[in-house]
């Protein structure tokens, strides 16, 4: 018996140590515009494939817009440039149909509806909430960005996806 209560002692105490190496299960952006106005919401969850960003968004102009992680957890409006560039550890050229890309902050295109909203679940295969070179909460932080155009997913360094219009940054959900 006693055996037995050691080995299942030991099993939880490593349980607890790699769950403790996992990093946050979940984060969370609220996404602004320049007039600093809530548009929307993305959640992000920790999966065995990387991270799935859950997004809804609304107050947008219909069609197709570029949508990012970028490298710094700054939203300061009216232009969000302190948001830095997209997310990069790996120093990758841009886009999802680059051959010598992706960055990991490169994402699919955002497709919004003629009322102005969107929803979009993405799995970021490169990223992480956990530690490591990938993780989203490195020094710096990281945050979420809506262009006002489609991305090209070819283009270093952004895609021509144009100004960027929604800003939230990354934060763990408590």
């Amino acid at each position: 018996m006693r055996r037995v209560t050691f080995v299942v002692a030991t099993l939880l105490f490593a349980a607890g140590i790699a769950y403790g190496q996992m990093g946050a299960k979940g984060a969370k952006a609220d996404l602004v515009n320049a007039q600093g106005e809530k548009m929307g919401t993305a959640t992000l969850t920790q999966a065995d494939s990387g991270v799935n960003v859950a997004l809804e968004v609304s107050k947008l102009s219909p069609g197709l817009h570029g949508f990012h992680i970028h490298a710094v957890g700054k939203c300061d409006p009216p232009d969000f440039k302190t948001a830095g560039g997209h997310f990069n550890p790996h120093g990758k050229k841009h886009g999802l149909k680059n051959p010598e890309g992706a960055h990991a902050g490169d994402l699919q295109n955002l497709k919004v509806e003629a009322d102005g909203s969107a929803k979009a679940v993405v799995v970021v295969t490169q990223v992480t909430l956990g530690e490591g070179t990938n993780s989203l909460f490195h020094p710096e932080g990281t945050a979420i960005v809506i262009h006002a155009s489609p991305d090209d997913e070819v283009t270093d360094p952004a895609g021509n996806a144009g100004a960027r219009i929604a800003c939230g940054v990354i934060t763990k959900a408590e």
